[in-house]
């Protein structure tokens, strides 16, 4: 795991969208596995401005869904097939057969998330999967205690992520208590890990994944467990890394060549 401290979360946003631009690249038609939520906006903005600059060219990559909720009605605008739509795929000026994503209105949800775990490995695999943390410790909507192993399914949402989540929805009695998200085992089939944690509210969420012991109780700390996992922060939420200066130190001396 390679831990990279950040300014704030501009820098972080520029940094990791300098990473998908790279990998595009490389790979016109790379998949990549976006999060929603405020914290990964600023790699959304970054990206497109480079799209627009003429810089990385994103007309044949692949959008997947991380998660959903369960029962929004189709075109919700805080379902996340709606939230990717407007902040990534829009933005990037790709077309709806360039997005896929877990149907959160199926009359048989066991059988969307299965359908959906197929998809995944049918397109060949996430090149590139962009996480957020929960305050928690929780990655997709993986909550404390899901199993490691874990594929794509329904879940429960702790009162905690619906408090959350709440500031999306005009009244807190709206937020879905249940989600589809990719388990655990198959967010780790990503070939890249990209964690994105920024603000003092999740720094004790990041030092418990990155320094703590490999546990259900925290789900992020499972990127422990992946070959090429990226965990990027900014000052606040890098305030209680133990190892915060030598995170800063291995990072100023990595080869240019490695990329992130």
């Amino acid at each position: 795991m390679e831990v990279v401290i950040v300014p704030d979360a501009m820098a972080g946003g520029e940094l990791i969208a300098e990473a998908v631009a790279a990998l595009l690249r490389g790979k016109p038609d790379a998949l990549l596995g976006v999060a929603t939520g405020s914290t990964p906006l600023p790699v959304y903005q970054a990206l497109a401005a480079r799209v627009r600059a003429g810089s990385v060219d994103a007309s044949r990559a692949r959008i997947c869904q991380l998660d959903e909720y369960v029962g929004l009605p189709a075109g919700h605008p805080e379902s996340y097939r709606s939230v990717v739509l407007r902040e990534v795929v829009e933005p990037l000026g790709l077309g709806a057969d360039s997005f896929m994503g877990p149907d959160g209105t199926a009359e048989d949800v066991p059988a969307a998330c299965a359908a959906y775990d197929s998809a995944l490995r049918e397109a060949g695999g996430v090149d590139l999967q962009l996480l957020g943390i929960g305050t928690d410790g929780h990655i997709g909507f993986n909550e404390p205690c899901s199993s490691l192993a874990s594929r794509t399914r329904i879940k429960t949402l702790t009162r905690q992520t619906r408090e959350d989540n709440a500031r999306f929805f005009e009244r807190p009695e709206e937020v879905p208590h249940h989600v589809i998200t990719q388990g655990i085992g198959t967010i780790l089939e990503a070939r890249h890990l990209v964690l994105l944690a920024t603000g003092a509210g999740k720094a004790d969420a990041v030092a418990r994944a990155v320094e703590g012991p490999l546990t259900a109780l925290v789900p992020a700390s499972a990127l422990q467990l992946h070959p090429h996992a990226t965990v990027v922060v900014d000052e606040a939420a890098a305030a209680q890394l133990a190892l915060a200066d030598y995170f800063r130190d291995t990072y100023a001396a990595k080869p240019h060549w490695q990329g992130l």
